[in-house]
């Protein structure tokens, strides 16, 4: 039973927010060379469980609505197959995905205490946009929006935790690693184009069309490669933040793959797996650049 909640959970995916709480983690360490360790542990605590609640809540309305029995299931798309398998009960589900924000928002609640109106801001966002994601933000073709904007915040918080500030550094930051959070949904809307648009749903990819879509594949990693570079020609980043440009040839290949196959389900099924890949070395190399340059 653990590993079906696992699943609906989608604990691999749970690494985003685990390398954007790593950032704004980092980005203090390199600039105060400090870090308190509760406070650490309290924002890896309630970003997961945030994540994991929006995790949740999409894979229940999904089913409810019946996108997930539409759409054909790959291992990076067409939701966790938990419910139409009937593994779990989509009432239980729902009651976790809504424990999971309550504890987050409680976590929050402390450093809303502790730390301010800023902290105030960014929880609220969360507890809003996280229980009306799969309904009303998706439906208006603001997902890529969302998780560009939930990325970005997690590491301007974090950092804002840490120091006590927001400063360009962690702006720059929250940008490298919104894109790329963004770009994994991106790619993941491909394949369920067909019932999503059925449902109702207005992804990037149905506004546009899978053609021309597959070409703005190509906007995500270059905000991000930007921001780096920006970055380091201000010397707001260490020059060897640029170790994370070294993800460049995953890059090429999965929106090479993307502009081949961004209309062959089981054909596209690598080029989103590297291009989850790519997003999580290109982070990790973008923490580790701040870690070693001390």
């Amino acid at each position: 039973m653990l590993s079906v909640w696992f699943r609906v959970i989608r604990i691999r995916f749970l690494l985003a927010s685990v390398i954007a709480v790593s950032v704004g983690l980092a980005l203090n360490w390199w600039q105060n060379s400090s870090i308190d360790l509760l406070d650490m542990l309290l924002t890896f605590a309630g970003v997961m469980a945030l994540h994991a609640s929006v995790d949740l809540l999409n894979d229940f309305w999904d089913f409810k609505r019946g996108i997930d029995t539409k759409t054909k299931r790959t291992k990076m798309s067409g939701g966790t197959g938990v419910l139409p398998e009937g593994l779990l009960k989509p009432s239980s589900v729902y009651r976790a995905g809504i424990a999971f924000l309550i504890i987050g928002s409680l976590i929050g609640g402390y450093f809303v205490f502790t730390d301010g109106i800023l902290i105030a801001i960014i929880l609220g966002f969360a507890i809003l946009s996280i229980y009306f994601y799969s309904t009303k933000i998706v439906d208006s073709g603001l997902g890529e929006f969302f998780v560009a904007v939930k990325g970005s915040m997690i590491v301007i918080g974090t950092f804002f935790i840490q120091s006590g500030q927001i400063n360009i550094e962690s702006i720059l930051g929250g940008i490298v690693v919104g894109s790329l959070s963004s770009l994994v949904l991106f790619i993941a809307s491909f394949p369920d184009h067909d019932a999503d648009k059925s449902k109702g749903r207005k992804t990037l990819v149905i506004a546009v069309g899978k053609k021309k879509a597959s070409y703005l594949f190509w906007v995500f990693p270059l905000i991000s490669y930007c921001a780096i570079i920006v970055g380091v020609s201000t010397t707001l980043f260490p020059l060897l933040s640029l170790i994370s440009l070294l993800s460049i040839p995953l890059m090429m290949k999965s929106g090479l793959g993307l502009q081949k196959n961004y209309d062959a389900v089981d054909d596209l099924v690598p080029y989103m797996s590297s291009t989850l890949l790519f997003g999580r070395i290109t982070g990790a190399l973008f923490v580790a650049s701040f870690l070693i340059d001390i």
